[in-house]
């Protein structure tokens, strides 16, 4: 009778550290995609900037491709990001504003801070309560 409760103490633990392990490699793809999209994002700024307020659309075909590029790397920012919040079980406005992050221009550099940090206390305070379980 001790021994199986020990098992289930045991497994319980280990499952928890399993889903603690997704949930900070989620917040390693996030990180990753969120400095790309911000990157892509400046990198789509300027592109305008060259071909509309600057008129130089002779420079069009060398950075037609940024939009392109732009528009899919946020799409896969746009799962990363979904991922992170399901797995951190954030409220409704953190997903909003990550979603924003990849929109507005120098906004995925200070929200992926923000979630970082968050991010860390959160599994932190989650590796602390898995060891008091096993």
């Amino acid at each position: 009778m001790v021994t199986n409760a020990m098992t289930d103490a045991q497994t319980q633990g280990e499952r928890q550290n399993r889903i603690i392990d997704r949930a900070a490699s989620a917040l390693r793809r996030y990180q990753v995609m969120a400095y790309v999209t911000g990157v892509m994002l400046l990198l789509l700024t300027v592109e305008m900037l060259i071909i509309y307020a600057f008129q130089a659309t002779h420079l069009k075909p060398y950075i037609a491709w940024i939009p392109f590029a732009h528009g899919w790397i946020y799409v896969v920012y746009l799962i990363t990001v979904v991922d992170m919040w399901v797995k951190m079980r954030w409220d409704f406005t953190r997903l909003i504003t990550m979603i924003l992050g990849g929109v507005v221009p120098v906004m995925s550099f200070v929200v992926e801070r923000r979630v970082t940090v968050d991010a860390h206390a959160r599994l932190a305070a989650a590796r602390d309560l898995a060891r008091g379980v096993a």
